[in-house]
């Protein structure tokens, strides 16, 4: 589990004057204090032009000025932070891929979020996310979002498990507080399908083993709570492949040493299943189409492919244009970053690449935006 310790596309002129217009207008904002337009939601996005054309028009701004743009008004804000926003930049052809990398220094005294783009240039790095350091939280992407949930804070002496769920959003570059959980747990899995939130099992507040499972709404901000797993299970991890949440790994109460039980859960049904043959004590995994791939603890060097339509200690996964990222754990200045790509020719899927982290990759995973 990951721990605190303390774009490809070029835009056109046209879309470059735009930008200015953006920062203009942000800065006139700022300096008068005063949002002339707030008051007033049902007037144009942009005057002049019906509301499908300016949402198109601010589709096109680089996304390094996202959070000018919100500055603007409370229009633009609330369009900038909707799913709409998403789809029309997807439509358009412009959404970039972003990896995000929590990483630590080699003391293992100050961790960060950093962001590099499809090339392995760092970005930006992320402000500060509020709240306490935890360790065994769990990270989701959802609608383009990073979500921070739950884990075990150890503040002032005593450990405590944590119900609270943090987003940072891109186009505001700022964190917000969403619903707390209806279980404060960590070391448990959690994944998104079907544009939910799913956390499944971990420990509970009193270090007791939890079977509970519950499900977050983004539309309402509210978590709630679905059927149980038929036994309580730790140290394992989901994730949602075709329409379906699937938790594998760890351990569960049912079973000697660690579990190779896979939990299915059917958000139609709304009713678990289950399979036999899952992995075993995963230390990494990442999604790629309909496959998952998982690094297992006893076969460290052993990329283990699970496809679900057959029903690391040193390393973590990351994923950029359709392809595998292996960050290694160890520092070593001449590390390189393994590549590996599904769709290459047998005997050539393993590369090595240039994108490498500013220090050790405790966490990562790839927003599009």
């Amino acid at each position: 589990m990951p721990a605190f310790v303390s774009g490809k596309k070029r835009f056109t002129e046209q879309a470059g004057c735009f930008s200015d217009m953006v920062k203009q207008n942000s800065s006139l904002v700022s300096k008068s204090n005063v949002h002339q337009h707030d008051d007033d939601f049902d007037s144009p996005i942009l005057p002049g032009l019906p509301d499908d054309v300016a949402k198109q028009s601010l589709a096109l701004v680089p996304h390094s000025n996202f959070p000018s743009m919100a500055a603007v008004c409370k229009k633009w804000r609330s369009f900038l932070r909707s799913k709409e926003f998403l789809a029309v930049r997807k439509l358009a052809g412009l959404l970039e891929e972003w990896l995000y990398v929590l990483t630590i220094d080699p003391e293992g005294k100050e961790s960060h979020w950093e962001v590099l783009d499809c090339f392995g240039r760092k970005h930006r790095q992320l402000p500060p996310m509020p709240g306490e350091a935890k360790a065994g939280f769990g990270v989701v992407v959802l609608n383009g979002k990073l979500l921070v949930i739950a884990g075990y804070s150890a503040g002032n002496g005593r450990g405590l498990a944590s119900d609270e769920v943090y987003q940072y959003d891109s186009c505001l570059n700022s964190w917000s507080r969403l619903a707390n959980m209806n279980v404060a747990r960590y070391d448990f899995a959690c994944a998104a399908v079907n544009g939910k939130v799913y956390a499944v099992g971990g420990y509970g507040i009193e270090g007791d083993s939890l079977s509970s499972a519950e499900v977050y709404d983004p539309d309402t901000d509210k978590w709630t709570l679905i059927e149980s797993l038929r036994r309580p299970r730790w140290g394992c991890f989901a994730c949602g492949v075709e329409g379906k949440l699937y938790v594998m790994g760890g351990r569960s109460s049912f079973s000697i040493g660690n579990s190779r039980f896979v939990d299915v859960y059917n958000p139609e049904k709304h009713a678990w299943g289950e399979m036999k043959n899952g992995c075993v004590m995963v230390t990494a995994h990442a999604v790629i189409g309909k496959k998952l791939f998982c690094m297992e603890w006893k076969n460290q060097r052993k990329l283990v492919i699970f496809n679900a339509e057959d029903s690391s200690i040193g390393f973590r996964f990351g994923i950029l244009g359709g392809k595998l990222l292996l960050f290694s754990l160890e520092e070593d200045p001449a590390y390189r970053t393994l590549l590996y790509d599904p769709d290459a020719a047998p005997g050539s899927e393993w590369q090595t690449s240039e994108i490498k982290p500013s220090g050790m990759c405790l966490c990562c995973v790839t927003i599009k935006a």
